[in-house]
């Protein structure tokens, strides 16, 4: 088991296709090292192994430095190839459980599905609920099952893709599962990350889960329509989400009533045009 995120025993993931009722196991699951694993600074973990050499006089110790995220990084690279050939936008979609990534994909596709063909990846530890969910918004969903796995990664994008035949100048939303620390982890291939927290949740979740906002690009503030009945100020996010991220960017939404929702589609455009 991996001692930093929890994930349990390498037993694959499935992919789903809502439409149809057959899945896709994947015998390639991701796997974690743990022989002495450190974090740097720079946020990445680094598994070190130690052999032993003996002769007559002294021993020796050789230390071998193994990046871990190597392998998952270099499909990354091949999948970020496949957007920027196709002029795909990938969005990887982030958030801890409940803070409303669904319901802002719905919301969004219901608005904008009418002026350019819409993806999504979703991800979750079970079920078909979210892809389905998506698919009577009106937009192509794959559903990956990640089992004991607390987050998605580029491999499973990967064959997902497979299962896609994503047009040329699309979006692709990656919703990953509902976490706030692996995913920050495991680059997918996408251009931007988008962080959602709800009002819900407490003012310093930037400072408690710090690589999670320096890696991502936009932070939505979900659920604003409930402000007036939590104690939330959301000025102070802000100033923790740019004390670990100055080039961090807020939108303040309700994805039930639609408040604000028209920055977070000019946001949305305006990466289409980069």
């Amino acid at each position: 088991m991996c001692e930093t995120c929890g994930c349990g025993n390498n037993d694959g993931f499935k992919i789903h296709d809502p439409k149809h009722s057959h899945s896709h196991n994947s015998d390639n699951s991701h796997k974690h090292y743990h022989e002495h694993e450190h974090e740097h600074e720079d946020g990445h973990s680094h598994s070190h192994e130690y052999h032993h050499e003996h002769d007559h006089s002294n021993q020796k110790v050789v230390n071998l430095n193994r990046d871990i995220l190597s392998a998952n990084n270099i499909t990354a690279g091949m999948n970020r190839r496949f957007f920027e050939g196709r002029k795909v936008l990938c969005l990887n979609m982030v958030s801890s459980p409940g803070s409303g990534k669904t319901s802002i994909l719905e919301k969004t596709i219901s608005n904008l599905i009418a002026s350019r063909k819409i993806y999504v990846i979703e991800g979750d530890q079970q079920t078909l609920i979210d892809a389905n969910r998506i698919e009577k918004a009106g937009a192509p969903a794959i559903q990956i099952n990640t089992g004991s796995g607390c987050h998605l990664d580029a491999q499973m994008i990967e064959s997902a893709l497979k299962k896609f035949d994503v047009e040329a100048n699309s979006i692709l939303f990656i919703e990953n599962v509902g976490n706030l620390v692996c995913p920050a982890m495991f680059d997918l291939g996408e251009q931007k990350r988008v962080v959602v927290i709800s009002v819900t949740e407490g003012e310093d979740k930037p400072l408690k889960y710090p690589y999670m906002f320096q890696s991502s690009h936009l932070c939505i503030i979900n659920k604003s329509d409930l402000l007036p009945y939590v104690d939330f100020k959301t000025e102070e996010v802000i100033k923790h989400g740019l004390s670990v991220n100055p080039d961090l960017e807020f939108i303040s939404v309700s994805a039930k009533t639609g408040d604000g929702m028209l920055k977070w589609y000019d946001w949305l455009t305006k990466q289409e045009s980069h």
